[in-house]
């Protein structure tokens, strides 16, 4: 059954028009009055629905009810990530979500091609987010990751120094632990939210020493995903795929 993002309120019961980029959606599919579907808002669960109406422009569809159903990872993994050139960050975000990603944040960085601030940065975090929710669409899940504005590494690092996470940056440092020796032992870190898991990863090149540095004064583990060199967008979501294995 065709599933859509529908980012409103949604009762059982209820008559609805679609969201514009649902209703297209529902359109391209030439769906007819009668058609089966379902639909979530983020909320939690999803609703069964069916089309009472199509307009050119306007879909109108009846909600049914209501399943309490969810498909979200163990650990919730706050991905901070600097972001990769071209399109491939839409990618990491696509993908990410597939895998269960809770939030994303793009950073700025020494190393970084793409730099964003105001209009710029407020279409591309829409961009992003859309991405999100069209990737839940494909792939069940009911809940959307959150797409942070792009912010530089500096003060992210500041704001997210009390968080109660386990925190961890892909590094070439010498300190460096394989993730899975770092996530047995970040289980009994003292104060930390168990499911709560904070990851950072560079862009093309990684970070800086100085920068990788400052994250590990920040609280930050350093992690390695193994010998080989991995594109900054892959190392990201090998990452995500290892935590879900702890």
């Amino acid at each position: 059954m065709p599933r859509f993002y529908c980012p409103m309120p949604l009762q059982e019961g209820a008559s609805i028009d679609l969201p514009a980029v649902a209703a297209r959606h529902v359109q391209v599919l030439r769906m007819q009055p009668g058609h089966g579907l379902s639909l979530f808002n983020g909320q939690g669960g999803e609703f069964n629905a069916q089309v009472e109406h199509m307009g050119r422009s306007d879909v109108r569809v009846s909600v049914g009810s209501h399943i309490a159903v969810e498909r979200e990872a163990q650990r919730q993994v706050h991905l901070a990530v600097g972001m990769p050139a071209n399109e491939r960050m839409d990618w990491l975000v696509e993908k990410a979500t597939e895998l269960g990603v809770a939030r994303i944040t793009p950073l700025m960085t020494e190393r970084s091609v793409i730099r964003l601030s105001g209009e710029r940065a407020d279409k591309k975090q829409a961009h992003w987010q859309a991405i999100a929710a069209s990737a839940c669409e494909q792939c069940g899940r009911n809940r959307v990751p959150l797409i942070d504005a792009p912010q530089r590494l500096e003060a992210w690092l500041t704001a997210c120094a009390s968080m109660s996470a386990h925190k961890a940056v892909l590094s070439l440092h010498e300190s460096t632990q394989a993730l899975t020796q770092w996530g047995a032992s970040a289980g009994g870190l003292a104060g930390a939210d168990p499911n709560q898991w904070l990851l950072l990863n560079g862009p093309e090149g990684g970070l800086s020493d100085a920068e990788d540095r400052l994250a590990r004064s920040n609280g930050f583990a350093a992690i390695s995903l193994g010998a080989r060199v991995l594109r900054a967008e892959t190392a990201a979501l090998a990452a995500l795929v290892g935590l879900s294995l702890l």
